[in-house]
C-alpha cells in the first residue's frame, strides 16, 4: 500500500509517516520501482506501536532508542524493558503530580463553594497596592 493509503488507514499524515522513517521512528520502509513507498502489515503494526507510545506520553527521543534497540534483536531485551520502565516511571511521577494538583484545585473549589474564599485570598499579598508591588 502507498503512503497516501497507509496514512488515511493509520490516522496520521503522509508527511507524518516520513518524518517517522526519516528518524528512525520506524524501520526503513520497502520501496517498489521508482522509489514509491510500498507499507507492508509490520509497518503498519509499527506505526500502531508508535501512535499508542506516543499518547502514552513516551518521547520521539525513547521510542527511536526503543526502535534502534528492537532491530538490534534478542541481545537488547532486557535494555528495552529498562527503557520502557524509565519511561513508565516518569510517567507516574507526572500522574502523580497531576493528583497533587487536582487536589489543590478541588480544595480551592471547595473555598469558593463554602463561601471560604475570602479566608483563603486574605493570606495573598495585596497586589493593588504600591507596598505590595516594591
Amino acid at each position: 500500500m502507498n503512503i497516501s493509503e497507509a496514512a488515511k488507514l493509520m490516522g496520521v499524515t503522509a508527511v507524518t509517516l516520513r518524518y517517522y522513517e526519516r528518524v528512525g521512528l520506524i524501520p526503513p520502509v520497502t520501496r517498489k520501482n521508482g522509489g514509491v513507498r510500498d507499507f507492508q502489515q509490520e509497518d503498519l503494526n509499527w506505526i500502531e506501536f508508535i501512535k499508542c507510545m506516543r499518547s502514552s506520553g513516551l518521547s520521539v527521543e525513547s521510542l527511536i532508542e526503543y526502535t534502534t534497540l528492537y532491530q538490534q534483536g534478542d541481545a537488547t531485551l532486557e535494555e528495552r524493558k529498562r527503557l520502557l520502565q524509565e519511561e513508565r516511571n516518569q510517567l507516574v511521577a507526572k500522574y502523580e503530580e497531576i493528583g497533587a494538583t487536582i487536589q489543590r484545585l478541588n480544595g480551592k473549589i471547595e473555598d469558593y463553594e463554602n463561601g471560604k474564599f475570602q479566608e483563603a485570598e486574605k493570606r495573598l499579598p495585596d497586589w493593588t497596592t504600591k507596598e505590595a508591588m516594591s
